[in-house]
């Protein structure tokens, strides 16, 4: 049960932390709002006009790009290193599975044109 109590007591100290640096920055922060601070200001751009559009956003291509080399990256390079010593045929049947499922995702991203410099 003392497992417990430290875990209680670790709970109750982190919110308090938590609550009292919100409570500080609340009280110590200067408040001036101005026109210009309330002002909606994205990525340098002023804004033109009272309404709101929607743009395409793109970044979900770059971050499926990153998860394809990435995780093949962690998953082949500690194999390649354990690949020294004797792993057998199961081993490089289910690498040769997870390369075949990586080139997949590779080969819709270059249908997908997202691996075009231009």
């Amino acid at each position: 049960m003392s497992g417990y109590v430290v875990l209680a007591g670790v709970l109750v100290a982190s919110l308090l932390v938590v609550l009292g640096g919100a409570l500080a920055r609340r009280a110590l922060a200067p408040a001036a709002p101005t026109p210009a601070k309330l002002t909606t200001y994205e990525s340098g751009v002023d804004p033109v006009g009272d309404l709101w559009s929607q743009t395409r956003v793109r970044y979900l291509a770059y971050a499926f790009l990153y998860v394809i080399f990435a995780v093949d990256a962690v998953y082949l390079f500690p194999w390649a290193l354990v690949l020294r010593t004797d792993l057998g045929p199961a081993s490089l049947v289910e690498v040769g599975i997870f390369v075949g499922i990586v080139l997949v995702g590779l080969l819709h991203a270059v249908r997908r044109g997202l691996l075009r410099w231009t």
